[in-house]
């Protein structure tokens, strides 16, 4: 028996949530992984169903890694269970302890490099800057227009070498450089913090800028706060509940500092995080006090530019679609207020999938850990995307917006249509 295994899987695993399933297949519908692999035990009630025997002693842990780990974490099985099961809660207690099971066994090149990752560059911003910096120089110079039209790239597994192609041009280090308060004209209606997260910081600056400057011209003060760091989201999906925790604390402290009416990002998956900090600490009741208060100002641009006047002053001729985060609309349950600013951009033509809200196949870093999986669920969302006629893909975002260009790009539609954040369509339409 393992080492985690002879302590009590009932207090480490969320035991007691697996009784609210009661077998009754709502959710397989609704389930990526369940639609694309056909597999029970990669559907949400097999995954409770495994969590529950091995809390009881009746399975090894080994047999939860391979569900859990291809679970996207997407969590559209929550609205579609008619018992209410906490199934994010029971899918991450899962992760922890297979963390733990594993973690002195992490010692393979991969790993390392990944640990290094996640616990010496996502937290910290001056070095994701010198990154994004590096990407810039990197296509400035042509060097990945040359590695591409001499097929030198495809040296790279497949999944490195098609992302690559796709990720737009970052900012330089000059463009890095940005105002970190900005008032508006009048007096402000709201003051604001902004959290601009790691990886969207460090590939979709601009997005960033362009929701700051979008704020502002809504009326609201501005403000990055100093000491903000990482969201703690891709540490909490592997398992890696205690270093999610220390993000969270130094997040909760830098925002603390100021009294902000809202704490504003554009980034779906991070908005989600934030939006659950307290969950991190049901076991020390004065952070989960602290956390709550957190997350209760936590808001996507789109809720707080929807109780807002935008200066819309020209018209965006695109007909469009519109692929939502799915961490926006099944954990932070924001549906209307996208669709609703996207729906008031003049000139835009808005045409809905008919199943929008499917999964992608992004789900932070699934779609480069299980690249082949992800791909099958990514044609999926495409089939639904080809029976609309449009100019565009809008997102909120990152990971989703650079799935749904690999889509278009694996599709042979890179010219047809393009991928905006809809913070971009926004921007346009008031001319910033």
């Amino acid at each position: 028996m393992t080492k985690v295994a002879k302590q009590n899987l009932k207090d480490k695993l969320a035991y007691d949530e697996t009784f609210s399933c009661v077998q009754c297949g709502y959710c397989l519908p609704a389930c990526p992984t369940y639609q694309t692999m056909g597999k029970e035990s990669h559907s949400p009630r097999g995954r409770i169903n495994l969590v529950k025997l091995a809390a009881e002693g009746k399975i090894p842990l080994s047999r939860l890694e391979e569900p859990i780990d291809l679970c996207l974490g997407c969590r559209a099985c929550e609205p579609a269970c008619p018992t209410n099961v906490q199934y994010g809660k029971i899918l991450e207690s899962a992760k922890v302890v297979l963390f733990e099971e594993k973690k002195e066994e992490r010692k393979g090149v991969s790993a390392r490099a990944e640990d290094f990752l996640f616990n010496h560059i996502f937290p910290y911003p001056s070095r994701l800057n010198k990154i994004g910096s590096s990407m810039f120089f990197y296509q400035l110079t042509g060097m990945k227009k040359a590695l591409h039209a001499t097929k030198l790239i495809n040296v790279l597994p497949e999944r490195l070498s098609k992302f690559d192609k796709i990720t737009p041009k970052p900012a330089g280090p000059f463009q890095r450089r940005r105002e970190h308060h900005l008032l508006p004209k009048n007096q402000p209606v709201l003051k604001v913090g902004f959290f601009p997260g790691c990886i969207m910081d460090t590939v979709f600056r601009d997005i960033n800028n362009m929701s700051m400057k979008l704020l502002q011209a809504a009326g609201c003060e501005v403000e990055i706060v100093d000491q903000q760091t990482c969201c703690g989201a891709l540490h909490s999906h592997r398992g890696d509940r205690q270093t999610a925790k220390e993000l969270a604390k130094q997040n909760i402290e830098a925002f603390e500092r100021e009294d902000f009416a809202y704490i504003v990002n554009s980034i779906g998956g991070c908005g989600a995080m934030l939006s659950e900090y307290h969950h991190l600490f049901e076991d020390d009741m004065e952070w989960y006090e602290r956390a709550k208060a957190f997350a209760s100002k936590t808001k996507d641009i789109s809720y707080v530019l929807s109780q807002l006047e935008l200066p819309f002053k020209k018209d965006v001729q695109l007909t469009v679609t519109y692929q939502p985060s799915c961490h926006m609309t099944n954990v932070q349950k924001l549906t209307d207020e996208p669709l609703a600013l996207l729906k008031s951009i003049p000139g835009i033509t808005f045409i809905p999938m008919e199943k929008p809200n499917k999964c992608c196949g992004s789900a932070g870093i699934y779609n480069l850990v299980h690249y082949d999986e992800s791909m099958d669920i990514l044609d999926e969302k495409m089939k639904d995307v080809n029976q609309v006629s449009v100019d565009g893909i809008v997102t909120t975002n990152p990971g989703c917006h650079l799935q749904m260009k690999l889509g278009v790009e694996r599709e042979g539609k890179s010219d047809q249509i393009k991928v905006y954040h809809l913070v971009e369509l926004l921007g346009e339409a008031c001319g910033l």
